[in-house]
């Protein structure tokens, strides 16, 4: 994420102050060790590691021109702020999500069985376009789920140095009340569970991978991203009309997926659904030359492609009068 912001801001000629998440700040800082390596001159890349005070000086502090941030939506409102409070200075935000993943019955099932399961379970659901409202065809429904149930058994939880690992901890200690505040939360609900649903009996942050059914739209689980391994299997839909309604019904927009092998499904899915990026017959794939980012609360501006290095530069006029032969300096 670190490099989504830096390489274009460095590619349009800017210097940079790099403040990475007072919970993962060590890669950032191995990364600083990196830049001095390769030989970047001293001051063109800075890394300031801190508590959230420490970016919300960055935030309000009158010589920095622009802020690039991914996170929460509460936190990029508190950037947003103070950057209208100080200098007005431009914001790039990459906020949270609820992204949508639809699954109609003429798509390759073993396949969308595992893009679902990856799309919320990979670095166990902590990713902004988590795929954590998964709507089935209801022609498919008890199928889709049985198979998904089986493809998460199959998870192997553990230490996240150990490479046979594919799912590991929470965070941080934080997180992980959060998550079991939502596990609750869909308890008092009473919301169908599949499977998981409780922190595991063992050391560490861990939560089981979890699968609700049946989930209402209005659920709170349906509503609020979690970030973490909870999956809310929606209520079955019937036709596409019902489905990217129920799919744009969220304060959201960051990402979504559709699996259909029909292209007319497809091509409705795409232009009607309110996401910055969809997928088709995949999910989360990325590539260096697309840009990425947010509507609505997901956030504004691009990371990644050409549009990110235009988010790190100004528009300048300039108009000259034509001299003459004449024309004395």
């Amino acid at each position: 994420m670190a490099i989504w912001k830096l390489s274009p801001a460095i590619a349009a000629g800017n210097t940079v102050v790099l403040k990475p998440s007072e919970k993962t700040p060590l890669t950032c800082l191995e990364f600083g060790r990196l830049v001095k390596e390769a030989g970047f001159p001293p001051g063109v890349i800075n890394i300031l590691s801190g508590s959230g005070a420490t970016g919300g000086a960055l935030s309000a502090h009158k010589d920095v021109d622009r802020v690039a941030f991914t996170g929460s939506g509460p936190t990029g409102r508190k950037v947003l702020r103070a950057a209208a409070d100080s200098n007005l200075k431009m914001c790039t935000l990459e906020l949270g999500g609820k992204s949508p993943l639809i699954i109609f019955p003429d798509c390759d099932i073993e396949q969308a069985v595992e893009a679902a399961s990856n799309a919320i379970f990979f670095n166990m659901g902590q990713v902004c376009c988590a795929g954590s409202r998964l709507f089935l065809h209801k022609d498919i429904y008890e199928q889709f789920i049985q198979k998904l149930v089986e493809r998460v058994s199959f998870e192997v939880v553990g230490d996240p140095y150990d490479f046979m690992t594919t799912f590991g901890p929470i965070v941080d200690e934080i997180q992980l009340k959060r998550v079991l505040g939502y596990l609750e939360k869909a308890k008092q609900e009473n919301l169908k569970l599949v499977t998981g649903g409780k922190r595991m009996d063992r050391k560490g942050y861990y939560v089981e991978p979890t699968i609700f059914r049946d989930v209402d739209d209005n659920s709170t689980l349906a509503k609020e991203e979690i970030f973490g391994p909870v999956l809310c299997v929606m209520k079955s839909f019937s036709t596409l009309e019902e489905v990217i309604e129920r799919a744009n019904c969220t304060c959201y927009g960051l990402a979504a997926g559709v699996f259909s092998n029909n292209v007319h499904i497809v091509e409705q899915v795409v232009k009607k659904l309110k996401a910055g990026t969809v997928w088709i017959n995949n999910y989360n794939t990325g590539f260096a030359h697309l840009p990425f980012g947010g509507f609505k609360e997901s956030g504004f501006g691009r990371d990644l492609g050409e549009e990110a290095i235009y988010e790190f530069l100004i528009c300048k006029s300039v108009i000259q009068k034509t001299f003459t032969h004449s024309s004395r300096l």
